[in-house]
């Protein structure tokens, strides 16, 4: 059975992605900066490793055939953390999957990563991912890139709008985020990156649909 390293799983979009994942039955593996996070995950049943992206982390992949990378240093962190974290942990996770043999990546970005064009505070944090995504878009890996749009915690509805367009803008909910990543992942979609947007298209057929 393929099993799924998830990195950055204690985060929101992460906690989400693994309970919907638990609930299908699809083999996980949660990657945890420490012990004190595993609760969570051992009452879903899912497998967790304790890795750092900013330290140890190559046990976590061993045995995986697919990453889904949803990490992120947060807003209120510094500029040293979203070095370390945003660009150099995204940066490693992608040369550790690489050495691990695995040939699935699937990075959830942000919508935009112009960083002239976000405000002041964020453009660090823009300028990490931009060079983030491109570091795996440049590698062999079969990737996929989802950039959602402004997250909220409303409950998934289950449709969504996926596009190439990179001009959109709108919301979309963590839980639809979550769907949307467990079922690219479970498609064999051509190396591509998507806008993510709330809509009225089936998760299933949006993805099929490419």
């Amino acid at each position: 059975m393929s099993k799924t390293l998830v990195i950055g799983a204690n985060g929101q979009i992460g906690r989400r992605f693994c309970q919907q994942a638990a609930a299908q039955g699809t083999s996980v593996r949660a990657m945890l900066r420490d012990t004190s996070q595993q609760a969570f995950f051992d009452e879903l049943g899912v497998e967790s490793v304790i890795g750092d992206l900013a330290g140890d982390m190559r046990a976590a992949f061993a045995g995986c055939d697919a990453v889904l990378f949803t990490a992120g240093s947060g807003a209120s962190t510094g500029l040293d953390r979203t070095l370390m974290i945003d660009l150099n942990g995204a940066m490693r996770a992608v040369d550790e999957a690489r050495e691990a043999g695995i040939r699935r990546f699937v990075m959830v970005s942000t919508l935009h990563v112009d960083p002239l064009a976000g405000p002041e505070k964020l453009q660090p944090y823009l300028v990490a991912k931009r060079a983030a995504d491109a570091y795996l878009m440049a590698s062999e890996l079969d990737w996929t890139v989802l950039r959602p749009g402004r997250l909220t915690d409303e409950p998934g509805s289950g449709r969504v709008a996926l596009s190439q367009a990179a001009a959109a803008s709108g919301e979309i909910s963590r839980d639809d985020v979550a769907s949307v990543a467990l079922a690219v992942l479970g498609h064999p979609a051509p190396a591509r990156e998507y806008v993510l947007l709330a809509g009225d298209t089936p998760i299933a057929e949006a993805v099929d649909a490419g």
